[in-house]
């Protein structure tokens, strides 16, 4: 086991920044004394914060089966986890049917498989959708499967205007960061709008889309890129749904975030604060927003995926327990903390147990959120609140002058700045800068891992192609032929395709073949970016 000498340590953020000795009021250029649930919301979007209501604890969970994540979802939920939030496989990511040739070995791995509507039934069998927030993280087929939720709670006798949860619908990340695309960027913003239109209509209590930076920082960008990439994502959201003749006060309210909560406590704090303050500002001084609730950023947080290690696993508790508490002090609406096997695998059962016990601590046990924004004046989180917002507002201008967010993705914006940072990260790992535990340093050369590992079994594919092999012999074909070409008819005249795709999903449609339908009308997306 090697030793670190102490004198060699970094004063860097992660992000690189250097750091100051210590921090005094000089350093705060900008006075914010102002209560929390105050704009611009520096504090927090409420007065009293978790002292009226806990943040949700929503565990991401999903694998094999739609039987086999029920009976996860209903043993998170025997065990205090208050929201749902599905993790879905990569054939449902990307559009293809588990008989599908390139689904081969993927079926169920990292995720659940949901390949139609009947699927969807028992995934949430004997779940209460009218008393559960449910998350979903699906993006390239996200109206489908959204599509396929509200179908269900309609065949349940559902009124779809009290369901609640959030989609992670951003489809912007995808070039940027997670690169998990179908369509090209702009058919899949179209997309977004439809839902976020549709929402606003019939779903007042749902969130249409959960505009992400979580990938965004997975992917190696720094604090201030994950936060300035992320809004600006969220603006240009706002900004198509106007053209679509929405007032901003109609659904800004709905649009929700997601971000990482990485390793350097304090940046992470200061983070979603700035987030909070930027998002206000924007939306009252750009796009005229007079309700309070317009102006009041929401987000959900997980913790760092990135920051999780296969060398000496059970050190990934104590990262997570971090990463949570930094969340916590920084406000966050719901989280999600990962488990500590998730670099060998999908969690285990004890290991998603431990997980969510660890929140569970956190709220009940440490005091923390007692009193709302406990950090607020500290010189140091102030000073670091107002240096991300600068950076960010910086990079902002940086996109405008590029002509706009889709116009940066094609020349590579995006995926530059995220690589070179990823880079210099990297670096600093290799070269002993920076310290991660048990892998460059404090190593436990003859190390033997001995924790549960989940394994999928190859049951899993077989069990799903069998299903929809009965779904296709068992529909009535002349109806879905109909739907199906309703549906292509939709796409070519610009329609709002929710409504289109509700009726498809009733009629036994499957992801894949929907998919195939719009792929007929949208195309594909290549990245030239790089080649």
């Amino acid at each position: 086991m090697s030793k670190k000498v102490d004198n060699n340590r970094n004063f860097k953020s992660i992000s690189g920044d250097s750091l100051e000795e210590f921090y005094s009021s000089k350093n705060n250029e900008e006075s914010y004394d102002v209560n929390p649930g105050t704009y611009p919301y520096t504090r927090g979007i409420h007065k009293n914060m978790y002292r009226g209501k806990l943040w949700t604890m929503r565990q991401f969970s999903g694998f094999s089966t739609p039987e086999k994540t029920n009976e996860r979802y209903k043993y998170l939920l025997k065990n205090g986890q208050t929201g749902l939030s599905v993790a879905y496989d990569m054939p449902t990511l990307m559009g293809y049917d588990p008989d599908h040739e390139l689904s081969f070995g993927e079926v169920g791995v990292c995720g659940v498989n949901v390949a139609s509507l009947e699927d969807m039934e028992t995934l949430f069998n004997d779940i209460d959708l009218e008393k559960i927030s449910v998350s979903q993280t699906i993006n390239g087929p996200a109206i489908i499967l959204f599509a396929f939720y509200v179908a269900l709670a309609k065949k349940n006798g559902i009124d779809i205007a009290n369901l609640r949860g959030t989609l992670q619908n951003d489809a912007l990340k995808e070039y940027m960061a997670q690169k998990e695309w179908i369509f090209p960027p702009e058919p899949s913003v179209k997309l977004v709008v439809d839902i976020i239109e549709y929402c606003s209509e019939n779903m007042p209590l749902y969130n249409p889309v959960s505009v992400s930076g979580y990938h965004i920082r997975e992917a190696g960008s720094t604090a201030a890129q994950e936060l300035a990439f992320t809004l600006n994502n969220g603006f240009a959201y706002v900004d198509e749904t106007l053209k679509r003749g929405l007032a901003i006060d109609s659904f800004a309210h709905r649009l929700s975030f997601f971000f990482n909560a990485h390793m350097d406590f304090f940046e992470e704090i200061a983070k979603y604060r700035a987030a909070r303050r930027i998002w206000a500002k924007r939306l009252k001084e750009k796009y005229g927003a007079k309700e309070e609730s317009s102006l009041k950023l929401k987000f959900h947080t997980q913790t760092a995926g990135c920051s999780l290690t296969a060398q000496q696993p059970e050190n990934n508790i104590v990262r997570t327990a971090f990463e949570a508490m930094s969340a916590v002090l920084g406000g966050t609406n719901s989280l999600h903390t990962n488990s500590l096997d998730e670099t060998l695998a999908l969690p285990s059962e004890k290991a998603a147990k431990i997980a969510l016990r660890t929140q569970q601590i956190l709220a009940y046990e440490t005091g923390v959120p007692n009193v709302a924004d406990p950090l607020g004046g500290s010189w140091y989180v102030e000073e670091l609140t107002d240096k991300i917002e600068k950076q960010a507002m910086k990079i902002f201008d940086e996109i405008e002058e590029m002509g706009g967010t889709i116009n940066a993705i094609e020349d590579g914006y995006f995926q530059k700045k995220i690589g070179e940072s990823a880079s210099i990260f990297q670096e600093s790992v290799d070269s002993k800068e920076r310290v991660i535990v048990g892998v460059n340093d404090f190593v436990d050369e003859n190390e033997e891992i001995d924790i549960e590992i989940l394994k999928i079994s190859k049951d899993a594919q077989l069990t799903q192609e069998e299903k929809i092999k009965k779904l296709r012999n068992s529909r009535d074909k002349v109806q879905l032929n109909t739907k199906m070409k309703k549906l292509s008819d939709a796409c070519k005249k610009d329609l709002n395709l929710v409504p289109f795709l509700i009726e498809v999903a009733e009629a036994g449609a499957t992801v894949g073949e929907i998919v195939e339908v719009m792929k007929e009308v949208y195309g594909e997306w290549q990245e030239t970016f790089g080649i």
